[in-house]
């Protein structure tokens, strides 16, 4: 394997795993406004992610900032051709992190709604956005021979790119109902666990039709193992978590996200960014990656801190892992 394919991997594997565990704070976000019945079952769901969140983060940093040392073709047209919805990914990650430290603040029911509105619709918005941008990566945008994206914002909101933003979403939110219905006690964690059982078939028929047009658009031998992987992987989640078996449930529905994303770049690969203007020009993993000691420095570097990273947040997980409930939210919240 050239270092370029191992960066490739590696790469995939940043953004997948930062779509298992972002996937879940998002979906815990969408569902305090569709699960949470007041403000105290609010906080509950907002606790759940409170002590992982800005973690869960640092893997989308850290995937960004690997596909710039290894491929910076590829950031350079990434990161310029989605400008604007990687920018609105942007502010509402920032206004999510302001939301989740300024609510408490005040006591007055206006000021913590108005930060929990902001919760809602800035884990809502990025969620329905990668769906978008990674759909369009892998269908392909133009790309000129100079490596810039010709097209504009209007070029992105294509019939498959929609579909994969709502697939996105749906999918997110089943992923946050199971975890919510796993760190949650009482009450809360029976309608949790009714919402992902109701969400699971409309997150099935829409995943498998998302991946099934990717299949046929640009899929290979590979990419449609891990399509079968993924649906079956979203069906046991949906079994299990019916069934009360929310720690398996869990891990299916991560297994799921981390498949359907999987397959995405199974189905790009060699390309890191088609072109649908000229497929001569669209940017391959060779093309667009660093000079081979670049590559090789920062192979030391990844391979010194990742695991380092994994092990910080696995250590974290143990330690928040117990369930919370309403009980444990003091009166004066």
């Amino acid at each position: 394997m050239h270092l370029h394919d191992f960066w490739f991997v590696l790469i995939a594997f940043l953004w997948t795993g930062y779509f298992f565990l972002e996937g879940f704070d998002f979906g815990i976000g969408v569902l305090t406004g569709a699960l949470a019945r007041d403000r105290v079952e609010r906080r509950v769901l907002i606790n759940t992610i409170g002590p992982v969140w800005d973690g869960n983060e640092v893997w989308l940093i850290t995937a960004a900032g690997a596909t710039f040392a290894a491929f910076p073709d590829w950031y350079a047209t990434l990161f310029s051709g989605f400008y604007l919805p990687m920018l609105a990914v942007l502010v509402c990650l920032i206004l999510r992190g302001v939301a989740f430290e300024y609510r408490h603040k005040r006591p007055e029911e206006r000021w913590q709604r108005s930060w929990e509105r902001v919760i809602f619709w800035c884990s809502l918005l990025p969620a329905f956005l990668w769906g978008l941008i990674f759909a369009n990566m892998v269908r392909g945008v133009p790309i000129g021979p100079d490596k810039n994206v010709t097209g504009d914002v209007l070029d992105l909101l294509g019939p498959y790119a929609l579909l994969g933003g709502v697939c996105a979403v749906v999918l997110f939110t089943f992923h946050g109902a199971v975890f919510a219905s796993l760190k949650t006690a009482g009450d809360i964690r029976h309608r949790a666990r009714t919402f992902a059982g109701r969400s699971g078939p409309v997150a099935a028929v829409l995943l498998g039709g998302f991946l099934a047009w990717t299949q046929v658009h640009s899929g290979n031998g590979r990419s449609l193992i891990a399509l079968a992987v993924a649906v079956a992987a979203l069906a046991g989640a949906w079994v299990l978590v019916r069934a009360g078996r929310e720690g398996w449930a869990f891990t299916l529905s991560g297994a799921a996200v981390a498949a359907a994303f999987a397959m995405l770049f199974l189905a790009l690969f060699p390309d890191v960014m088609p072109s649908s203007s000229n497929p001569a020009w669209s940017l391959t993993a060779a093309d667009a990656a660093s000079s081979p000691y670049t590559l090789k420095i920062t192979t030391w570097v990844a391979c010194a801190m990742l695991p380092v990273v994994m092990g910080y947040q696995a250590w974290t997980y143990w330690v928040f892992r117990k369930r919370i409930g309403t009980r444990h939210i003091p009166a004066s919240h």
